[in-house]
């Protein structure tokens, strides 16, 4: 039996290198050049914030110095803030219009209330396009243009890039990489860029949408209860035309993370909505992170096949993860601890539904928002 376990942990990871799409060689990236289009469409940026005070100058200077050759704005949403935040935006000027959002509504998340409210008022001009943006993620000066340019060239009803989380930290070192390997392990960036392909999936930090394709998918109301909202978002877009994903260093999350609390507070946020609110599907997924991360390691204490398949496993696991920890610029010697990483991952999805029961499901910046449709 412990030989048999540790043979299938083996063929599980075989199986994701060649099955999933390569979605380990972290391969979509945009740093591709396409032509330029003969003429610019208007864009409006629109941010939903809430108690960003420490961030939301520098993201917000950020989408001012874009170099976009065309009509370019921004909107951003104060959701209710506390800390000053709008104070701080309006103190920028410039192409930066701040909006006073109104009470959070009942059935919609606040972050999703807040777009909504971008958005109906950017739609006020029919921009041709809408950047739907995080308050704590910069921008380099030629994002909007090349996002812009693969929309077009693509003729792309959404480009989404993954944002460059902050890791310097012992604790983002340790489990913010694997974090984005898990995210394309789960929703393989070369699918959801395969128009022939049923998967979606985007990263809410910065969400270039086209539109008239927003409307046509209902547009932000369609979500309004969603949890994991980028991509609820982008599975109705791709009904709508072909959509691309992909990593970025262009787009670059000012958030921190310094201690593992942190990093669990924010995968506990939606882990559970991940997995349909099911407490078997939770009993399964943590069954199945137990046999391919676990089970590995301790297949090394019981000598013969067994510790031969988990050693296997476990270097398998370890190659398979470099990829992504050279681009975060981390040593590949935390490939070693992918079985840690993978049985810190299950106790945050035991958190999320723990969070879920207690009535905290989905807890950001004060707020409740897990809404199980009934």
């Amino acid at each position: 039996m412990t030989a048999l376990i540790s043979f299938v942990s083996l063929a599980v990871w075989i199986g994701m290198l060649v099955g999933r799409g390569f979605f380990w060689l972290a391969r979509e990236r945009d740093d591709k050049d396409a032509p330029e289009p003969d003429h610019w469409p208007a864009v409006v940026a629109v941010v939903p914030a809430r108690n960003e005070a420490d961030v939301i100058a520098r993201s917000l200077q950020s989408l001012a110095a874009q170099d976009y050759p065309g009509p370019f704005r921004v909107i951003m949403v104060d959701d209710q803030s506390s800390d000053g935040t709008a104070v701080m935006a309006r103190g920028l000027g410039g192409r930066i219009e701040v909006i006073d959002g109104a009470e959070h509504a009942p059935g919609w998340t606040g972050k999703l209330f807040a777009v909504a409210q971008g958005v109906a008022r950017a739609s006020s001009t029919a921009p041709d396009y809408l950047l739907l943006t995080d308050a704590d993620i910069a921008h380099a000066p030629d994002n909007l243009r090349r996002l812009v340019v693969r929309a077009e060239a693509g003729k792309l009803v959404l480009v989404s890039l993954m944002a460059k989380l902050h890791c310097e930290s012992f604790a983002e070192r340790f489990l913010i990489p694997a974090f984005v390997f898990f995210f394309a392990m789960l929703l393989p960036f070369a699918r959801v860029n395969n128009p022939h392909r049923r998967t979606a999936a985007a990263a809410g930090g910065c969400m270039l949408v086209r539109r008239e394709a927003l409307e046509r998918a209902g547009g932000i109301e369609a979500i309004k209860s969603e949890i994991i909202d980028d991509c609820a978002l982008a599975r109705r877009l791709k009904a709508q035309g072909p959509i691309w994903l992909g990593l970025s260093e262009r787009a670059v999350s000012l958030r921190a993370y310094p201690h593992i609390i942190d990093i669990q507070q924010m995968v506990s946020r939606s882990a559970y909505a991940q997995l349909g609110y099911s407490p078997l599907a939770l009993a399964g997924t943590v069954i199945g992170l137990a046999i391919v991360y676990i089970a590995p390691v301790v297949a090394l204490f019981f000598g013969g096949l067994t510790a031969l398949f988990g050693a296997l496993a476990w270097a398998v696991m370890t190659v398979a993860y470099q990829p992504m920890l050279h681009f975060y610029r981390v040593s590949a010697f935390w490939g070693l601890a992918m079985p840690l990483i993978g049985a810190t991952y299950a106790a945050f999805t035991i958190d999320s539904a723990i969070q879920h029961w207690r009535g905290r499901g989905g807890m950001w910046k004060g707020r409740a928002q897990a809404i199980v449709p009934t």
